[in-house]
């Protein structure tokens, strides 16, 4: 999961330019702003199957792919 969520973020919204690891926080760096972080929901939503309300739409889930994987499993399991 982390190696798909990597890879879409390195090529689709930092246009290949730039490496992430899985605990890098996208937020606060700035590699990652709202719009993106709407689209990375979107691809979430169509890869994984899932529907992330708005009260889902934290920082604590979307800091980094560590708890975006992490939140994309609780919500499967649910």
């Amino acid at each position: 999961m982390n190696d798909t969520l990597i890879r879409y973020i390195e090529e689709e919204l930092l246009g290949g330019e730039q490496s992430i690891a899985a605990e890098d926080d996208l937020l606060s760096s700035g590699l990652v702003d709202s719009l993106a972080i709407m689209r990375l929901i979107s691809f979430i939503e169509q890869e994984y199957s899932i529907k992330v309300p708005p009260q889902d739409m934290t920082i604590e889930h979307f800091i980094s792919v560590d708890a975006i994987s992490n939140y994309i499993k609780s919500v499967k399991v649910s």
